[in-house]
């Protein structure tokens, strides 16, 4: 029966169990701690709120491996359950078709794409880039913030998004009854609510801002865009796995594998529970090609100012891998799956 299923619906063999596993926990993890959220119990409202970032952290790499139809044998089944995600991940704004379509200029441009230029805002506008830089001192995501803020006013603003204004707005409308709701029934579960979305914007940016020094280039700049497309030389040395550990490897999970990046990038349609093994196959024993956890996190500490307009010196040369070894890189901000623009 089981194997029946499996050959059936999944697309890969063996990929049952694990991905209805990762469905399973991410709901249990955003649902249950929602339930420990609005016990008002201090104790089980912390771990409600870390439960539920964490849920949604799932959700949003499972969106991901949707994306890239590695689910479900049907691109229908695989963007069903991508769009279902996509609420728990708080990205329903836009639309999973635009998603998946701007990460698929990611992997066959090989290029970061994008249509907000929200450094050029900031630069023509001092006090906002000042207000910004202050809450990425203070470790608030800010410009994950103004990017999906920008999902709501996508259609407004953008005119090749017009037609989508009537679901926005449908979609606005039960989001923040939601929201309102929970804060009538308690200001502090609202607040617990805010702050599993800030730790999921926080784990996603992460994750995203050392894993390709690409750079950012506008749909419309089709030149640079169409420049290393297919370029599988210049994809391999600008692309970085972030392992969050080598030795210890059942905590990427924590992330859904995705730090295995040059596996992914590799072989895209490999799904999350064999890019270890991909990245074996590979790399073997080679740890030059990861970056060291501790390395991660002093890069992450010490630019997370810088990091709002990032530095483009960072896209020549070796000079990102340098930076990434000495816990010293830049990286690159707001450019996250969930944010189709």
């Amino acid at each position: 029966m089981i194997n029946r299923i499996e050959k059936t619906w999944f697309r890969y063999q063996g990929g049952l169990l694990p991905n209805i596993s990762a469905l399973f926990y991410c709901q249990l993890a955003y649902f249950g701690g929602a339930g420990l959220i609005l016990s008002l119990n201090p104790i089980l409202m912390a771990a409600g709120t870390l439960a539920m970032a964490h849920g949604m952290v799932i959700a949003s790499y499972l969106i991901h491996d949707c994306g890239h139809n590695t689910l479900f044998k049907s691109p229908r089944h695989n963007a069903v359950v991508g769009k279902a995600l996509n609420w728990l991940s708080g990205g329903c704004y836009g639309t999973y078709a635009d998603l998946r379509m701007t990460h698929m200029h990611h992997h066959v441009d090989n290029a970061d794409v994008g249509t907000l230029d929200y450094r050029g805002y900031l630069a023509r506008h001092p006090a906002q880039r000042k207000m910004v830089e202050v809450l990425e001192w203070l470790y608030v995501p800010a410009v994950e913030l103004i990017m999906h803020s920008v999902l709501i006013l996508a259609p407004f603003v953008f005119k090749e998004k017009k037609d989508q204004r009537l679901r926005i707005m449908r979609v606005a409308v039960i989001r923040f009854s939601l929201l309102l709701a929970l804060f009538l029934y308690s200001p502090m579960a609202y607040l617990c609510y805010v702050l599993a979305y800030t730790i999921l914007l926080t784990v996603l940016r992460f994750m995203d801002a050392f894993q390709h020094n690409y750079g950012v280039l506008a749909f419309a700049d089709n030149a640079e865009l169409i420049k290393h497309r297919g370029d599988r030389d210049y994809e391999e040395s600008h692309t970085f796995s972030n392992l969050i550990s080598i030795k210890h490897p059942w905590l990427n999970l924590l992330t859904l594998n995705f730090g295995y990046h040059n596996a992914h990038h590799a072989r895209p349609t490999t799904p999350w529970h064999l890019l270890p093994t991909l990245h074996q196959t590979l790399y073997g024993n080679d740890t030059s090609v990861v970056i060291p956890f501790r390395k991660q996190l002093s890069s992450f500490h010490k630019n997370r100012v810088a990091r709002v307009f990032g530095d483009d010196s960072e896209t020549q040369g070796d000079r990102f891998a340098q930076r990434l070894w000495d816990g010293s890189a830049v990286g690159i901000g707001g450019v996250s799956f969930l944010t189709p623009f």
